[in-house]
């Protein structure tokens, strides 16, 4: 089953390429292409792993030429349905990192993860505006925006990149930025796919050396408490700080710290990029909201701040839903815990909540394609036992859905939608002047149709 692959075009695609080529059923092409979430299996018909832009041009021409339908997998954390048939380019192997310290510049191979560009830059005082997981691909996750623990102070990680090397679907390398290719480089900062391959990503870095941040637990009854208190303190915090919320029901086994393990826990995230006297100020009325479990919260080197989200490292079975509202108050809190909080047998090992605006309600001066800039806030549900994926999961999710139904945004994030697999959750992944843009920029640079993205957009 699946696409008919000429032979003698594989044995000179694998001549051609310093890469390695798969074909379904040959040893190695699973772990090439093994997703983060390991529910989720990918079945191509053909996979090429990268090692240069030589290698991705040759593998265009020969999806050109078979009539190969294309999508691209770096670290694998972005996956959210299988892809059955045709060819994945996996960019894992395009790891390079390089720092221009004088310009503030990081230059980063499509299959970097956070965590080593953190280190390498900590090393000159300057800091990326990260994700909140290190684990995740850099640039595969900045297309389609990026929120992460400076989102309020910094905006959209797609704010900060200021070029793209891009392997074009007739195998053509081109740069895109502000002056060489500017439609393509709009289009890159928040359109996420569909429009070539990535092979590099320039970054602007912060001056940052460290950060007033972590995370602050509650539990019991402090937990309502503290919830409510979060909506109250977070409408009005500066916007220089970044906050966010997470209902946790942790199993007792190995991987979480000790001190989490088997609780339900209420955990109030915090980041702030300056004084840590300031940060301190800032984030008091969370410690007085309720009685406090466990805090982490303080003074940290910027090579820490994947402890304020903690994150998991190693891939697990999951099951993820998001949108976004345009507010979130005490009544949405209580709401939200009636659904979903301790004791109403949610199956949600996570019930995460993120607050934007400030810098992520600015676009960039010369535009960006980012979807969500008008939302405050993120909403994601997270269940790890397989045995609710099927029924249970998605009806609660239904129920958090429902009771947050009048703050709702318009428009959810490509990162945060079912919008790559769902027709009518990717009508709404970004505003309809920029879903028409992209399309139109995504029929210039690529007019055959080579690269598979979610279903087709169609301009209105």
């Amino acid at each position: 089953m699946g696409i008919e692959i000429n032979d003698d075009a594989v044995a000179r695609l694998r001549d051609a390429i310093a890469g390695t080529v798969y074909l379904r059923g040959e040893e190695g092409l699973a772990a090439e292409v093994a997703c983060f979430n390991p529910v989720i299996v990918h079945d191509p018909d053909i996979v090429v792993a990268v090692t240069d832009e030589n290698d991705v041009a040759e593998a265009l021409r020969f999806a050109r030429d078979q009539g190969i339908p294309v999508r691209i997998q770096a670290t694998g954390h972005g996956s959210e349905t299988p892809i059955v048939g045709g060819m994945i380019i996996a960019t894992q192997a395009l790891d390079t990192i390089a720092i221009d310290q004088d310009a503030r510049l990081a230059t980063l191979g499509a299959g970097v993860r956070w965590a080593p560009v953190i280190v390498a830059t900590a090393e000159f005082g300057l800091m990326p505006v990260t994700g909140s997981s290190t684990s995740v691909g850099a640039v595969g996750y900045s297309l389609g925006g990026g929120v992460g623990p400076l989102a309020r102070s910094h905006g959209f990680t797609s704010d900060w990149a200021r070029g793209f090397r891009v392997v074009t679907a007739d195998g053509e390398v081109v740069t895109a930025d502000a002056d060489t290719n500017p439609d393509l480089f709009w289009a890159l900062r928040g359109g996420k796919g569909g429009l070539g391959v990535v092979t590099e990503m320039t970054l602007e870095l912060v001056p940052l050396r460290t950060l007033y941040a972590g995370s602050v637990f509650f539990e019991g009854d402090a937990i309502a408490d503290a919830f409510g208190a979060w909506a109250d303190w977070s409408a009005q915090l500066s916007e220089e700080a970044t906050t966010s919320v997470v209902f946790l029901q942790i199993p007792d086994m190995e991987g979480p710290p000790p001190p989490l393990r088997g609780r339900s826990l209420l955990s109030v995230r915090f980041a702030f990029p300056g004084d840590a006297a300031d940060g301190e100020r800032l984030f008091a009325p969370m410690r007085a909201a309720a009685p406090v479990y466990l805090d982490m919260v303080g003074e940290m080197p910027t090579t820490a701040v994947a402890t304020i989200h903690n994150d998991p490292e190693q891939g697990a079975p999951s099951w993820i839903r998001g949108l976004m509202l345009d507010s979130f108050d005490r009544q949405t809190s209580e709401a939200l815990l009636d659904v979903a909080g301790p004791g109403t047998g949610s199956p949600f090992l996570a019930l995460e909540i993120r607050q934007l605006g400030g810098a992520t309600a600015r676009d960039v001066p010369e535009g960006s394609s980012v979807g969500g800039r008008d939302s405050r806030y993120t909403v994601s549900t997270l269940a790890a036992d397989p045995s609710t994926f099927a029924e249970l999961a998605p009806a609660r999710a239904a129920a958090v859905a429902d009771v947050l139904a009048d703050r709702i945004s318009e428009i959810t994030n490509v990162n945060w939608s079912a919008g790559l697999s769902d027709p009518e959750a990717f009508e709404h992944t970004w505003p309809p002047a920029i879903f028409d843009r992209l399309a139109a920029v995504r029929a210039t640079w690529d007019p055959d149709g080579v690269f598979a993205f979610g279903p087709a957009p169609v301009p209105r």
